[in-house]
């Protein structure tokens, strides 16, 4: 008897264990599946919308062709000379930045403030000759970004939307890699190669696209995921403040360059200039106004070329008496041809002195800023055009994605119903999973908060009400 128990004890663990593993496979199938449906719309959205904006530099230089390029000569004229060009055409205008041209055949830019209109007016560096202005709240990009955002469309509202589709579209990610495990499959068809000629019908074809497809990208489709999720409202300025307080990212309080910048303001740099990322949240010192003239913009141009600041860099004038000049580059910002990341650099300067206050590059980044800032450039593919085609390969593979994930629903749903899988009778959370979800929920606010959402409604309504346990079978 003893002996017969022995041989049983294995047995029955054995399929406990495997009730209890089909269990938790059909529980995480489920939430995958409600995941994919209800954001999967979305997603496509996204992805199609950024896929545009993607090729931000060459779309915009096609559409403003003429007012970048100018005929290149043997001689510019003096920056002082371009300003009062375009002082005397926007007399009720105030002056906001200059960048000075950075190809021969390149236009200088400056920037005006018009009207509460923020504006970019283009000048033929050789003759001063103003070429045009571009509204830069009404650039075709600026449309499409709003559009990729949610703010269009959506406002505050819109803009949650598409942090919550992000934060799911991640759970998405390690959900479906979870569910595309081989376990005892030991071909590498239908595992990391797609059955494209199957004779077990187009379903398997969808099932193999959708999976496959999602396991060679999931680790690029996270961190591009992640790198946008800097951006956000709610996530982002959690992992700002996250990164900020670890010292390894955007410097906030005590600096390697913090020793030179006193007298120093609260007022962080992303409120004067449209900076790096790893450079928003320093804080902008302030100039000694014991002298009564600030120095001329062309001491500033030969400062940031002292100090070997890549072509294609932005001068932001002081606005109070207190203001600095900002000299900063950002790669994103030079096109057609882009520096790389690293070539980022922030410095103020006393508009009194010329005096360099504060200096902060990729050299002074912290490990946290450096990564992100990479990440923030993989994710709009600055790394040159290759990086861009890269980049338009992996949005091809999202949409294959989250289409061929329709199109199997549509597949396998029953006419009427949304075809959810079923959640096993007696299935309950283990620890381990309780803890995953929680850790999600915290780590993803807006992602806990709409877990909770769907809690309260699968317990007061779906639960109790038939039509809706109907429909949704």
């Amino acid at each position: 008897m003893n002996k017969t128990a022995t041989k049983l004890e294995p047995t029955v663990k054995q399929s406990v264990d495997k009730r209890k593993n089909a269990n938790i496979y059909k529980a995480i199938w489920r939430w995958h599946f409600y995941a994919g449906v209800f954001f999967a719309p979305l997603l496509i959205f996204l992805t199609i919308t950024g896929g545009i904006y993607l090729f931000k530099p060459q779309i915009e230089d096609f559409i403003y062709h003429d007012l970048y390029y100018v005929d290149e000569q043997e001689q510019t004229v003096s920056v002082n000379k371009q300003i009062n060009e375009v002082k005397e055409q926007y007399p009720n205008a105030s002056i906001n930045s200059f960048t000075p041209s950075y190809q021969g055949d390149k236009s200088s830019v400056i920037g005006i403030t018009k009207n509460g209109k923020s504006m970019s007016v283009y000048v033929n560096p050789y003759d001063a000759s103003i070429k045009g202005s571009i509204n830069e709240n009404e650039r075709f990009m600026a449309f499409v970004l709003d559009l990729h955002n949610g703010k269009l469309w959506g406002g505050t509202l819109g803009n949650r939307l598409v942090e919550l589709a992000a934060c799911w579209a991640i759970i998405l990610v390690l959900s479906g890699v979870y569910l595309w495990w081989p376990r005892n499959r030991k071909s590498l068809f239908g595992t990391v190669l797609p059955r494209i000629i199957s004779f077990r019908g187009k379903r398997m074809f969808w099932r193999d696209m959708h999976a496959v497809t999602a396991f060679w990208l999931s680790i690029f489709i996270i961190i591009q995921l992640l790198s946008g999720l800097m951006w956000s409202d709610v996530w982002g300025s959690m992992a700002n403040r996250a990164i900020a307080s670890t010292g390894e990212g955007s410097p906030v309080g005590d600096s390697p360059w913090e020793s030179y910048a006193f007298p120093s303001s609260t007022i962080p740099t992303k409120e004067v200039a449209d900076v790096p990322w790893a450079a928003e949240n320093m804080r902008v010192p302030e100039s000694n106004n014991n002298h009564t003239a600030t120095i001329p913009i062309q001491e500033v141009i030969q400062t940031a070329e002292n100090n070997q600041i890549n072509p294609g860099y932005q001068i932001v004038f002081p606005q109070t008496e207190q203001g600095v000049y900002t000299i900063f580059l950002d790669p994103a910002k030079v096109f057609p041809n882009r520096p790389n990341p690293w070539t980022q650099q922030t410095l103020h300067l006393d508009q009194y002195s010329g005096e360099i206050l504060a200096s902060y590059g990729w050299e002074d980044y912290g490990i946290l800023g450096k990564m992100v800032s990479l990440g923030i450039s993989f994710h709009q593919g600055e790394f040159g055009f290759f990086s861009q085609i890269c980049m338009l390969a992996l949005v091809i593979g999202i949409l294959l994605i989250a289409i061929s994930g329709m199109v199997m629903w549509w597949k396998r749903k029953p006419e009427g119903k949304l075809g959810a899988p079923s959640l096993p009778k007696d299935f309950k959370l283990l620890k381990g999973l309780t803890v995953i979800v929680i850790a999600l929920g915290i780590f993803f606010p807006l992602t806990g908060i709409s877990l909770l959402l769907i809690w309260i409604i699968d317990y007061l309504i779906i639960r109790r009400i038939s039509r809706a346990k109907q429909w949704l079978g």
